[in-house]
């Protein structure tokens, strides 16, 4: 089991920058890989960014540029940062982490951007 626990979300106005962290606890052993996550109102939930155990990322195009993920492997975190924010990123971030079996997921966090 793996618990997700997303921060760092909030107000923020168009052309600024957010640091989300998901701390992770639990059997991590088996895990291969994190990403980040977004859902805005009224639309599906998106894809993002991920990062695997050896380290190599992807990006959403929507994303690419902009958005960065990163990983603490000492501290079980994993940032995104996200700069050039647009009021389109308004939404829930969440992270979520993966193993051969289960996809296991945080609370969100909530980030409003403002024109």
């Amino acid at each position: 089991q793996v618990l997700l626990v997303e921060s760092g979300g909030g107000p923020v106005q168009a052309g600024g920058s957010l640091r989300l962290s998901c701390v992770a606890s639990g059997t991590m052993l088996s895990i291969h890989s994190m990403a980040w996550y977004r859902q805005a109102p009224g639309k599906q939930r998106e894809l993002l960014a991920g990062i695997y155990s050896d380290g190599t990322t992807g990006y959403a195009d929507s994303v690419k540029g902009r958005f960065t993920i990163s990983r603490d492997n000492a501290r079980n975190t994993v940032y995104l940062q996200m700069s050039s924010l647009k009021p389109e990123d308004t939404a829930v971030y969440y992270c979520s982490a993966h193993d051969r079996r289960d996809d296991y997921w945080g609370q969100g966090t909530q980030v409003t951007v403002s024109s």
